[in-house]
């Protein structure tokens, strides 16, 4: 059945409804590819086998029983980045300071996928305590990219995006802070959604910064990652950041038409982009129009500021979090999360302050921008993913520091808590490439429709990664 084919939510969830196919023999397969890849991918910290297969049995018996509970019951899609709480359950948070870390409650998200009936596998690796972009964890090794097992993976969501793209999982979860589950998504050819800020709730889930987290899914297709949407979304007062707004059934709003849909492209978002990357995106874009869309040029005139303002508030607020720590245990941080948190005592009240200021007058002229057009476009990432230990990567033949370009796509839209998807559109040098869609704040309907059209109109991007392969 499964045993490293491309089965999703939607294609599983019509056989276990029908009673053609049982839980029990969906965990089976996927705990057999977690076996067979967990050893060279790294992409587990854990693996809770017996309580999956006993949950798996559970919802068999409720779905026999006729109380079928929706497309992700009995389906293995909760497979947590494991900096989410589980009760009694040890969170690592990638790090040796939480190593033996056990919470005394369920994140929201947790609740909410086991009312849907949702099987949990284990806990996911990440980069210390979600603060990274490759991935590259001192404590528990680095998670591997599935299309080239010397790239990273990205991060810090890496182990999330690698047990999908490896099929070491159905779906999942990851957090988002900078671009943490578009870039492991992009740089190993899956679907990574980040919400509107306040849409899911963050309660249970140790922060990184607590104005630029988001949690989201990930996942094979567009659909499936709107099926998860459709379950962890909603308003919780045990989240000070939740918003009380209405949310949707987000999987009938792929529609299979764009026809009329305006997408605004800003040049700020294609300078200095690996060429490959860029003709990916741009040829991506012209099917769009093909299918109807309209493209016209904008203007962000704040963009060229943004990526100063993620950085002073990421890193202010990171050090606020860990400081205690940073005084006590210093040594027993990584030296990049380390480098990081002490660079976060730096900036000054004016200097977070300041940064909030380009915050909002980014939010002013987004809202602006999106009553002109429907969505937004850019290359999820502006280069290829590097091989792991290196800090640099060749970027049109210069050889340029991967941090300081990682996040400058990606970035704005923690900053501004909009909706951003980001769906494979292309290769260059055999690796995936990602194209980022973005809408208003609470558009996701939006944004996963014109992913969705995409990724249908382009069946021939359903490539195995390389570990499949074989």
């Amino acid at each position: 059945m499964y045993r490293g084919e491309t089965v999703t939510i939607s294609e599983l969830a019509l056989l276990v409804k029908s009673k053609q196919i049982s839980p029990v023999e969906i965990v089976h397969d996927v705990l057999e590819q977690i076996e067979t890849l967990n050893g060279e991918l790294n992409a587990y910290i854990e693996v809770t086998a017996d309580k999956a297969r006993k949950q798996a049995a559970m919802a068999e018996a409720e779905i026999v029983s006729g109380n079928y509970r929706g497309p992700l019951h009995g389906i293995p899609v909760a497979m947590i980045k494991d900096i989410i709480y589980f009760a009694n359950e040890t969170t690592t948070m990638g790090s040796k300071i939480h190593r033996d870390f056990q919470p005394s409650y369920n994140a929201t998200v947790v609740e909410k996928l086991t009312e849907a009936g949702a099987v949990f596998l284990g806990k996911l690796h990440l980069h210390e305590y979600a603060w990274g972009a490759t991935n590259n964890n001192p404590h528990f090794g680095p998670a591997r990219n599935p299309w080239d097992t010397e790239r990273i993976s990205g991060g810090s969501s890496g182990g999330t995006g690698v047990a999908t793209s490896a099929h070491m999982t159905i779906a999942s979860l990851g957090t988002d802070t900078g671009g943490s589950i578009r870039i492991p998504s992009s740089f190993c050819g899956i679907v990574g959604l980040k919400p509107t800020h306040g849409l899911v709730s963050k309660y249970g889930c140790f922060p990184l910064a607590w104005s630029l987290d988001h949690i989201g899914p990930m996942t094979k297709t567009v659909e499936d990652a709107a099926y998860v949407l459709e379950a962890i979304a909603g308003y919780d007062p045990k989240d000070p950041t939740s918003i009380d707004a209405p949310t949707a059934r987000y999987s009938s709003q792929l529609t299979e038409s764009i026809k009329g849909i305006k997408i605004g492209i800003e040049p700020y978002f294609f300078d200095n982009v690996d060429v490959e990357v860029e003709k990916a995106v741009k040829n991506a874009i012209s099917s769009l129009e093909r299918e109807g869309a309209i493209v016209e040029t904008v203007r962000i005139p704040t963009l060229q500021y943004a990526q100063y303002a993620e950085m002073i508030t990421i890193i202010s607020e990171a050090s606020a979090i860990h400081h205690h720590n940073l005084v006590e245990r210093e040594e027993d941080f990584g030296d990049d999360v380390r480098f990081l948190l002490k660079l976060g005592e730096i900036p000054s009240a004016v200097d977070y302050l300041q940064a909030q200021q380009i915050r909002l007058q980014l939010d002013r002229e987004f809202m602006e921008i999106f009553n002109k057009v429907d969505v937004i476009i850019t290359p999820t990432l502006p280069l290829l993913p590097p091989k792991i230990g290196q800090d640099t990567v060749l970027l049109n033949g210069k050889e340029v520091n991967f941090l300081d370009h990682i996040i400058r796509f990606t970035g704005p839209f923690n900053l501004t808590g909009l909706p951003a998807v980001t769906v494979p559109c292309g290769f260059a040098k055999e690796l995936p490439v990602g194209m980022q869609i973005v809408g208003p704040a609470f558009g996701e309907g939006k944004i996963l429709n014109v992913a969705d059209v995409f990724e249908k109109s382009h069946p021939e991007l359903k490539q195995k990664p390389v570990v499949l392969r074989r």
